[in-house]
């Protein structure tokens, strides 16, 4: 569904995508292959309002999706997924597609069998770059920990404007507990990572919007 917002002095229409039926990213359709188009599908989008406090809305709205899917295995990891792409979205997402006034972010989580995959869909163009902070660099490693918590991630453009960037976790038992863990560095502390965005969602500022 396409919505055109004109009463806001914009001269462009108003961000305003879900996913069709059936959506999955194009560049990881090959991990369905193998019979896992024959899996249980479940999908679901949330709106989330261009808020600080929305990090922490998208974390408990994952949760109590995949406790609905009997998927509550995967939390701890799709969590911090979300909680990073929903971060960069609200940092860099719309401020990108200023000046117009901020838009909502909207968070879909797409089941195909054991796999999830996470979309956060905002107004802004820039694709997501993956940084190489220095050692004693505070922050950068967000798509970092995207990279080692799933099986594939990217960004696709969005028509007609605007784009999702997504990731998919594989949530199977032969996946192995912790082993999403591999890639990091032996001195990456997730933890502190999983922590960095407490500043979206807890104190004196919790309210701010864009």
């Amino acid at each position: 569904m396409r919505s055109t917002d004109w009463t806001r002095g914009a001269s462009r229409p108003a961000f305003d995508w879900w996913p069709p039926l059936g959506w999955w990213p194009d560049p990881a359709r090959d991990l369905l292959l193998g019979g896992r188009l024959l899996d249980p599908c479940a999908s679901v989008t949330f709106t989330l309002p261009p808020c600080l406090e929305s990090v922490h809305t998208a974390r408990v709205f994952t949760t109590g999706t995949l406790r609905g899917w009997d998927m509550d295995e995967a939390a701890d990891g799709m969590n911090l997924v979300v909680s990073e792409l929903a971060t960069n979205a609200l940092r860099h997402g719309l401020a990108l597609a200023a000046p117009r006034p901020a838009e909502p972010i909207r968070l879909s989580l797409v089941r195909r069998g054991s796999l999830v995959a996470c979309a956060i869909a905002d107004p802004g163009t820039a694709p997501p770059v993956l940084r190489h902070p220095a050692p004693l660099e505070p922050g950068g490693l967000g798509l970092h920990i995207v990279e080692a918590l799933s099986v594939r991630w990217g960004w696709s453009p969005l028509t007609p404007r605007g784009k999702a960037v997504w990731a998919v976790l594989d949530t199977s038992p032969e996946s192995g507990p912790g082993a999403e863990f591999a890639g990091f560095p032996a001195a990456f502390d997730l933890a502190s990572a999983a922590g960095r965005d407490a500043e979206f969602d807890t104190g004196t500022n919790a309210s701010a919007c864009f």
